[in-house]
């Protein structure tokens, strides 16, 4: 038998792996001198941050600026519209031929449509669509010298344009104009469902069973319309991009019946993207905090929108041309061939 290596133990222990001596009940062990001094560490910190509490901050008074350009702050001048709302009418005007913004061919060759894109966010996509070298059709409700301005915007950046008068609640018009499209332009390539109504109801019992329908009508089935008539021209390549909104997310406790639609807007475009992955086709969403568009003065009090967006991080609305790029982003191919169902908010901060 081999003998044991094993070394007899002399039954003392090392005094370095000597745990602390246990203390017992009734007595209290005494801080060592590194415990003295972590202790004394984070009373200086404390200290260091009450002097610095009681320094006056230097704070930029105001809105947050962070564009190529500065954009307008509240308070606006009380203003209030009738529906659908005018962009002529408002004031100051929406921004949305962004000068800053150079174009570089990222929707070239592509036909897109756009609905609510008289004014607004279509408006400012429209503009950032064709300046991206896309032909534009827009789809508008009764806003004639609204959509009139749009499409000479749209052909200012040499790009063919076409405006649609119609209500997109009626499934046989977005047929109609998806076909109308198609036949003059020869493709259709990219899809912003954007048109919306919103209206108010300060208490769920004011939120009559004809404004329920008005909005779900126009906000979900108006998009699933347009899809459905859509897809059916488009190959592999095509995009969907949806307008979601921050209220999808949220909630909004006076909007309530839009909150709804824009929190299905959001499923909508899940579904639909998982269901569009075979044929080649991306669908995906922005949701836009407040933005400076006809929609909010047709649904406000005068008062209340004259601090709209005022609640904001920014302490200011977006305006239209902050929010377009995202729309190039989603509907090119170059920027963003990898992504689908997916729900980006520009909200001015959380």
């Amino acid at each position: 038998m081999a003998k044991s290596t094993k070394k007899p133990t002399s039954g003392k222990t090392d005094k370095a792996a000597q745990p602390d001596k246990a203390v017992k009940p009734g007595k209290q062990s005494k801080p060592d001198k590194a415990l003295k001094a972590a202790g004394e560490q984070q009373r200086r910190i404390q200290k260091d941050i009450a002097r610095s509490d009681r320094k006056p901050t230097k704070e930029a008074e105001g809105a947050m600026q962070a564009g190529a350009r500065n954009y307008p702050e509240p308070p606006f001048k009380k203003q209030h519209q009738p529906k659908p709302g005018s962009e002529a009418a408002l004031d100051p005007a929406p921004m949305y031929d962004a000068p800053y913004y150079k174009g570089s061919g990222k929707l070239e060759g592509k036909v897109a449509i756009i609905t609510g894109g008289d004014s607004g966010i279509g408006r400012a996509v429209a503009v950032f669509f064709a300046r991206e070298g896309a032909d534009v059709a827009i789809l508008h409700l009764d806003e004639s010298l609204d959509a009139a301005d749009t499409l000479k915007a749209i052909e200012a950046e040499g790009q063919r344009g076409m405006a649609l008068a119609g209500d997109v609640r009626d499934a046989n018009f977005c047929r109609k104009a998806v076909d109308t499209v198609v036949k003059a332009f020869g493709q259709l390539d990219v899809l912003v469902n954007n048109a919306a109504f919103q209206v108010h109801a300060s208490r769920l019992e004011d939120l009559s069973e004809e404004h329920f329908d008005t909005t779900l009508k126009t906000n979900l089935y108006g998009y699933f319309h347009m899809a459905q008539a859509a897809v059916a021209q488009m190959g592999q390549g095509g995009a969907i991009v949806n307008t979601g909104s921050v209220t999808g997310l949220t909630g909004s406790k006076e909007l309530i019946d839009y909150s709804m639609t824009k929190g299905g807007i959001h499923a909508f475009t899940r579904a639909l993207s998982a269901q569009l992955v075979a044929r080649g086709i991306r669908v995906n969403a922005v949701a836009p905090g407040p933005v400076w568009t006809p929609l909010n003065p047709s649904d406000r009090e005068a008062d209340d929108v004259a601090q709209f967006g005022s609640q904001t991080p920014m302490k200011r609305p977006a305006q239209p041309e902050e929010i377009a790029p995202a729309y190039v982003f989603l509907a090119s191919a170059q920027c963003s061939s990898y992504i689908t169902g997916e729900i980006l908010p520009i909200i001015g901060g959380y």
